[in-house]
């Protein structure tokens, strides 16, 4: 499991779609920017990414709300992860009388947020003076 000692979290559940075709999404947003991961997901064309754009964007939120000091450009994805849900089994009727189970996968996404390293509002102000 993970460790989250700080940061923000948003958890999604019971998400209709299989791991194995979310999880490479995720691995092309770990560890950037909160905008350049939003920017990248909108313009995906993968339901994955749909689905992970909800959970960055409610992670995010939990941020802002959570300090007021925080701006969206400060934060960045510190972990994401996604797990196997429960599955729901399905009967798929073949020939001859003959029945397969069809396995309908569904997955947990967990987005960790933290502020950057370095990006307090003083060290921003000071090179805005220079």
């Amino acid at each position: 499991m993970m460790e989250t000692n700080s940061g923000y979290r948003a958890v999604s559940k019971y998400l209709m779609g299989s791991p194995y075709k979310i999880r490479p999404v995720a691995d092309l947003i770990r560890r950037r920017s909160y905008p350049e991961a939003v920017s990248l997901l909108e313009n995906m064309p993968h339901k994955g990414a749909r689905l992970i754009r909800k959970t960055v964007k409610s992670a995010a939120s939990n941020a802002l709300a959570g300090n007021k000091k925080l701006d969206e450009d400060m934060l960045y994805v510190r972990e994401i992860l996604i797990d196997e849900g429960p599955r729901l089994k399905r009967i798929w009727f073949r020939a001859r009388g003959r029945a397969d189970m069809q396995l309908r996968r569904m997955c947990r996404i967990t987005v960790v947020i933290d502020e950057a390293a370095g990006s307090g509002r003083a060290e921003n102000s000071k090179k805005a003076e220079k």
